[in-house]
């Protein structure tokens, strides 16, 4: 293909640009020509560093395109095209413009290029952008990004080619009214560009960002991103970005009710926005002018003005702006009291309009950026399927090194794994055994056939609602139990609730006489605090056998939740028993030692527990005496730690 191109570019550049060029180029831009084309930058910043100066000058870009062409140097030809095709994309001659930028893709394509192929391909979306034409436009704009989002590490002009199709993309969805949408890809937009430092591309997405802002109605947020994009602008000394901005505001002063400040700045504009020579400018402003004056009842000079911005719409095919000439015309016409013309450019008003956006067309878009985002998500997928492919080659070709490596890696992994699967298996173990061991201690044969035996006899004497009530008790308290015992931890609710229904089935032995009550200090949400499962009752249980069970007359304990500082809940379980000191003395009498592994086995669970705490689980154990110093029970305190 590049055999025959050459040629024929240098066939069509004669044709194009006449001979008589290289008579009026200057000396110096000569010589940077051709030390620029030995050089041979392939990267449009490098390309721009050295033709920055010359870039909106047609006869130098021309003269360019005509040396590189002589050279086959393909990106010199792509860049000196796209900067022709820009300069008459700014004066509103889109059709040139479509030319160029499509020659300026043929040389990157033919150049193997792909950065100077994804500029061509955006610049061709802003200029169909730009003319309404939203299909084609999108369809550019999307190639571009896929392109550019394809590449692994991409350069700062690949990077600022990916903001130029966010910010035509959220053009295309400000065109569809999909604001938010629009919004959200002029910020994405913004931070790459303030990353990259790029203040033009800041000015732009400010404006866009406006735009959106004031179609919704937030004219104060709109104008705030207009004044930031007019202070970007004029850093860069852009005419027509300052001229835009102006334009905009003053559109949103129209808005606020305040004609006279908008017209004073629409003049100042219109004489700049006329230099720019971009129609769209110029016609908009024109039309904003209109507008101005018949707010301020200047009807003679806005019906000049909108007439002058209508025509100027008209002959560049600026659909929308001869949509809204016609829409404000036939506003005025109402105020003069001409229904009839009004009539008539209100239809001509909504004619246009339909043009801009039939539903065919939406319609189309609308499917088009659906398909895109799905393409957009295979492509992804195809490029961790490649990238995966690139890895595995990379391994094959380093594979001795890499083997070597791995299983030394692994080796020592193995051994590390092996030494902590230990440490843990053996952790586990003890908390199983200890977890096992509580749960026998809280399900141990005795509890369970006296329990049953207790409700037998309420059967044998035909206390049937007495039966039933205790029996749904007991069941719901083995249930409890089981669930408890599966898990690490539970609510302190819960936990009071299991230890309420394991008195209540207890005290069926005593005969009712126990009187058991459980306080909770106000500020505490028990559903909050967590605690180890199954903890409390080995307490209870000894209370009741070593205290209680040998003592005549009141029998009562007392469970009360409460806290101090922020660090600890305290449970305090106090019994009115015949203390510590009798109870050995007693248990020593006894044939039958029970001996209490509940409470060794709860002191074990809690300090393995305090390995996952700031602080850790206490137990305290406290002989309660009377004024005369006798004995008047024991209490227990579990300080458990909430941090």
């Amino acid at each position: 293909m590049r055999a025959y191109y050459l040629p024929l570019c240098f066939l069509l550049g004669l044709l194009t640009f006449p001979p008589a060029i290289s008579q009026v180029v200057p000396a110096s831009f000569i010589g940077l020509t051709d030390s620029v084309i030995r050089a041979a930058p392939k990267t449009y910043k490098d390309l721009d560093a050295a033709l920055r100066p010359y870039r909106r000058d047609t006869s130098l870009m021309k003269y360019f395109v005509l040396q590189a062409a002589q050279k086959d140097y393909m990106d010199g030809m792509a860049y000196a095209y796209n900067q022709l095709g820009t300069k008459f994309r700014n004066i509103s001659e889109f059709h040139r413009a479509i030319q160029y930028h499509e020659k300026a893709l043929k040389a990157a394509e033919d150049g193997n290029n792909l950065e100077f192929r994804i500029f061509s391909l955006n610049m061709l979306g802003v200029v169909y952008r730009r003319n309404d034409a939203v299909k084609t436009a999108l369809d550019y704009n999307q190639e571009a990004l896929e392109l550019a989002e394809s590449i692994e590490n991409p350069s700062e002009g690949i990077k600022r080619s990916i903001n130029v199709s966010l910010n035509s993309i959220g053009n295309i969805y400000q065109a569809l009214k999909q604001y938010d949408l629009a919004i959200e890809h002029y910020e994405r937009s913004l931070k790459l560009e303030s990353e990259l430092g790029n203040l033009r591309g800041m000015a732009v997405n400010h404006q866009n960002k406006g735009e959106c802002l004031e179609a919704q109605g937030y004219l104060e947020q709109a104008l705030n991103n207009y004044q930031t994009a007019l202070y970007y602008d004029q850093r860069l000394g852009s005419e027509s970005g300052v001229a835009i901005c102006n334009n905009s505001m003053a559109q949103v002063f129209i808005k606020q009710g305040k004609p006279e400040m908008a017209l004073s700045l629409l003049k100042e504009t219109l004489v700049a926005a006329e230099h720019t020579k971009d129609r769209n400018i110029t016609s908009s402003v024109r039309i904003n002018l209109g507008w101005a004056e018949m707010e301020l009842r200047q009807y003679s000079q806005a019906e000049a003005s909108l007439q002058a911005g209508l025509k100027e719409s008209l002959d560049h095919q600026l659909l929308r702006n001869v949509a809204r000439s016609y829409s404000l015309l036939s506003s005025l016409a109402q105020k003069e009291g001409d229904p009839a013309r009004a009539l008539e450019y209100y239809k001509q008003a909504r004619e246009y309009d339909e043009k801009v956006t039939n539903d065919l067309n939406l319609r189309y878009v609308n499917d088009m950026i659906m398909r895109y985002d799905t393409e957009k998500k295979n492509n992804q997928i195809e490029m961790l399927a490649k990238e995966n492919e690139i890895v595995k080659l990379r391994l094959r070709r380093n594979k001795t090194t890499l083997l070597v490596s791995a299983l030394m890696l692994a080796l020592f992994s193995l051994i590390l794994y092996i030494l902590y699967r230990q440490y843990q298996l053996k952790s586990d173990k003890k908390l199983l055994t200890l977890e096992q061991s509580m749960l026998r201690s809280q399900m141990n044969p005795h509890f369970l056939f006296n329990s049953l035996n207790s409700i037998k006899l309420y059967i044998i004497n035909n206390e049937k609602k007495n039966a039933v009530h205790y029996l749904n008790k007991f069941s719901k308290l083995v249930r409890k139990i089981l669930e408890a015992s599966s898990v690490k931890e539970i609510a302190l609710a819960e936990e009071l609730e299991t230890v309420e229904l394991y008195m209540n089935i207890e005290n069926i032995r005593f005969n009712n006489e126990i009187q058991f009550e459980i306080t909770v200090d106000e500020g505490i949400d028990t559903h909050l605090v967590k605690i180890p499962s199954l903890i409390l009752q080995p307490f209870l249980e000894n209370a009741l056998w070593h205290g209680l069970s040998s003592k005549p007359g009141e029998k009562r304990i007392d469970l009360h939740v409460s806290r101090n500082n922020s660090k600890y809940i305290h449970i305090a379980i106090s019994d009115n028993g015949v203390g510590r000191e009798e109870a050995e003395k007693l248990k020593q009498s006894k044939v039958l030692k029970r001996k209490s592994v509940g409470i060794d086995i709860t002191r074990e669970r809690l300090a393995n527990f305090s390995k996952d705490y700031q602080y850790s689980f206490e137990v305290e154990i406290i002989d309660l005496y009377d004024e005369e110093g006798n004995s008047a029970g024991t209490q227990v305190v579990l300080h458990i730690p909430t941090i």
